[in-house]
C-alpha cells in the first residue's frame, strides 16, 4: 500500500495522498437506560458471516464504578444492528438487556477472536480491561485478561491482573501478530510532557506480558495528543500496522454550551513493525464535518476493527463514535477502498515514481488504481541501475485507465513477468491525473 515512502526512492511531479474515508449510514442509536450518553470503546469483530460489536455501558456510573457494563449487538449485513435480550445480566430486575459483563474491566473491554494457531476452543474470544478501583492513585490501574467459547459469556483467565502499574482508562486493544506469532496490546501512556501517547506490550500466551515498548516516530513529527488508537493489522496486508488515533485538542472549545472543551478528530499512521510509526499524512483523517455535535470533546472515536461486508468487497468498513455526551450519541459506518488508505497521486500534467530495487515472486502485476476519463498508468520495469529492461518498458505497455482493484499490467508481450521472479528490478511509475492505492506480485 502507498501510505508511506518505504517502497519509493524517487518522484517527480507526483505525491502521497491521504485517502480521507466516506461517512456513510448510522448503524445504532443508544437509548437504553444502561447505556447513557457516554457509550464507546467499541470494537467490531467479523465472524463467519455475523458481525460482533461490543461497547461500554455506563449504567450511570463514573470510572471507577463497578457498575460499569460491556454490551453486545450483532449484524449479518454490517448496517442494521441487533440488541439481542441475552439474560446473562439483570437491569433493575430484568434480563431482558445485552449486557454481557459488569465490572471494572467494563470500563474498557477490549475484545479480539483469537485467530492463533494454538487457540483453544474454550478461549476463542479473549479480552482484557481494568481500570484503578476507587481511591487508588489512577496510574495504578490494571488490566484483567478475559476468556470466552461464544463471545457471550465471559470469565477470568486469571484471578489477579496480567498487566498493572499502568494508567488504564482509555481503550486498551489487543490483537494477535502473525508477524511476531505473538498477541500485542496497544495502550494510552501519559509522556513526561503530559501528552496522551501510545504504547505496546507483546505476550506469548495472554497472561505473561512484556514490558511497554514506546511507539516512536520520525523526528520531525508533531506531539498530539492520541486519546485512542484503534491499532490493527491490515486485513490481507498483514505485513502492515494500521492505526487510527483520535486526536484529542484539548484547549479548543466550539460549543459553548457544551458542559466540557475540547475537540476530537481521527488520523491516519502505519507502520513496518509494529512500534515505528510513520506519519506521511499528519491531516486530519476524518473531520468532524457540518454536524455541530461533533465539535465536542470526544467524538470521532473510531471502533477497533475493520470489516468487509459481502455487500460492499471493493471497501473496507470502520465505525466511528458520534455526538458524544449528547443524548442522541450514535456510531455511524464510514468506508474507504479496499487497500486505498494512500495513493501515489499524479495530476493532469503528470509525473514519475520510481521504487527501490525489490525481489518478487509470481507472474503477474496487479496495480489497485483509478485514473479520470482522460488519465493513464504506465508502468516500466528496469534493473537495478534504472535501465528499461527488454519488453517491459513505458512503451511496451498497453495504457491503463479505468478505476480496479485488481488492474492487471501487460505489455507487448503479455502480463507474464515470471522471467524476472528473484532478481531485483525496480518499477517506474508514470501518472497522469491518476492513484495508485497498492500493488502486488500474483
Amino acid at each position: 500500500m502507498f501510505v508511506d515512502n518505504w517502497l519509493i526512492e524517487e518522484r517527480q511531479g507526483t505525491e502521497l495522498r491521504v485517502t480521507p474515508p466516506v461517512k456513510r449510514e448510522v448503524v445504532m442509536k443508544f437509548d437504553q437506560p444502561w447505556e447513557g450518553n457516554t457509550v464507546c470503546y467499541f470494537t467490531v469483530i467479523q465472524d463467519e458471516g455475523k458481525i460482533r460489536l461490543y461497547y461500554r455501558g455506563n449504567a450511570r456510573a463514573d470510572d471507577h464504578d463497578d457498575r460499569q457494563v460491556t454490551c453486545y449487538a450483532e449484524s449479518e449485513d454490517g448496517v442494521q444492528f441487533a440488541k439481542p435480550a441475552l439474560g446473562v445480566y439483570e437491569y433493575e430486575g430484568s434480563g431482558k438487556n445485552n449486557i454481557i459483563w459488569r465490572g471494572l474491566e467494563s470500563h474498557n473491554f477490549a475484545p479480539m477472536k483469537d485467530v492463533s494457531p494454538a487457540a483453544a476452543k474454550e478461549s476463542l474470544f479473549k479480552a482484557v480491561g481494568g481500570v484503578a478501583p476507587r481511591g487508588t492513585p489512577w496510574t495504578k490501574g490494571m488490566l484483567n485478561a478475559l476468556h470466552s467459547q461464544d463471545g457471550i459469556h465471559w470469565s477470568k483467565m486469571e484471578e489477579h491482573p496480567v498487566i498493572t502499574d499502568q494508567p488504564f482508562d482509555s481503550h486498551n486493544i489487543i490483537l494477535w501478530d502473525p508477524n511476531i506469532e505473538a498477541y500485542r496490546c496497544y495502550a494510552r501512556y501519559w509522556t513526561e510532557q503530559k501528552v496522551r501517547a501510545v504504547h505496546s506490550s507483546v505476550s506469548p500466551d495472554f497472561r505473561t506480558w512484556q514490558p511497554f515498548e514506546l511507539n516512536t516516530y520520525d523526528a520531525d513529527v508533531p506531539i498530539e495528543h492520541f486519546y485512542t488508537n484503534a491499532s490493527v493489522v491490515c486485513p490481507g496486508a498483514e505485513h502492515m500496522y494500521l492505526s487510527f488515533p483520535k486526536r484529542f485538542v484539548e484547549s479548543r472549545k466550539k460549543v459553548a454550551e457544551h458542559p466540557v472543551s475540547g475537540l476530537s478528530d481521527t488520523v491516519f499512521m502505519s507502520s513496518r513493525d509494529g512500534l515505528h510509526w510513520d506519519r506521511t499524512f499528519p491531516e486530519g483523517w476524518l473531520r468532524p464535518g457540518h454536524d455541530r455535535k461533533n465539535w465536542t470533546e470526544r467524538s470521532s472515536m473510531i471502533a477497533h476493527g475493520i470489516v468487509q461486508l459481502e455487500t460492499e468487497p471493493e471497501l473496507f468498513s470502520l465505525y466511528v463514535t458520534e455526538h458524544y455526551r449528547w443524548d442522541d450519541v450514535q456510531l455511524r459506518r464510514v468506508t474507504v477502498r479496499k487497500h486505498g488508505f494512500g495513493s501515489l497521486h499524479g495530476g493532469y500534467r503528470g509525473g514519475e515514481a520510481t521504487t527501490r530495487p525489490l525481489v518478487f515472486s509470481g507472474n503477474r502485476l496487479l496495480l489497485n488504481y483509478a485514473t479520470s476519463a482522460a488519465g493513464s498508468i504506465q508502468v516500466e520495469l528496469t534493473d537495478e541501475s534504472g535501465r528499461p529492461l527488454e519488453g517491459y518498458a513505458a512503451a511496451d505497455m498497453e495504457t491503463l485507465y479505468g478505476d480496479e482493484l485488481e488492474g492487471v499490467v501487460r505489455w507487448r508481450n503479455g502480463e507474464d513477468v515470471s522471467a524476472l521472479a528473484g532478481k531485483p528490478v525496480r518499477i517506474r511509475f508514470l501518472l497522469s491525473d491518476a492513484d495508485i492505492y497498492s500493488l502486488q506480485f500474483k
